[in-house]
């Protein structure tokens, strides 16, 4: 067991100065490449959360901007809806008015039509009357004619 013990010894007497290189690269290793690459990596960091926010801060304006420019197209087509609806009311009128008057001019002429009509009721009632007396002398004078041959 004691040369167990001393072979044991030797061993780590041996490995004492490959335990120091390897503390002294670690040091080193740590020094010289490991930082260096954390800094890079944290500033990576910085830079991309900066982007990042920069990202969201164009995306919340664009959303902003988005919303802006639905409201002012919805006041837009209200206003055109509005001016549609004027439009159209007015044309309604317009056509009222159009109806109306024809309706008028259609009554004044069928009420002249009717005093036209009237008035040739009346002549032809006169003529008939006029042409009456003489067809039935007429006819009164061939039939007593007759009766006389």
């Amino acid at each position: 067991m004691e040369a167990t013990l001393r072979d044991l010894g030797a061993l780590l007497l041996k490995a004492v100065p490959t335990v120091f290189l390897l503390l002294v690269v670690y040091l080193y290793l740590k020094w010289m490449f490991f930082r260096p690459l954390e800094k890079v990596l944290a500033e990576r960091r910085q830079a991309t959360q900066g982007t990042r926010q920069k990202a969201e801060a164009v995306l919340a304006k664009a959303s902003q901007t988005a919303s802006t420019v639905e409201a002012e197209l919805r006041k837009a087509r209200d206003e055109i809806y509005q001016q549609q609806e004027e439009e159209r009311r007015r044309w309604v009128v317009e056509q009222t008015a159009q109806l109306d008057q024809a309706r008028r001019h259609a009554r004044e002429l069928v009420g002249q039509a009717r005093q036209q009509l009237e008035k040739d009721t009346a002549t032809a009632k006169r003529e008939l009357a006029a042409t009456a007396d003489t067809l039935a002398d007429q006819i009164a004078g061939r039939l007593l004619e007759r009766k006389t041959a």
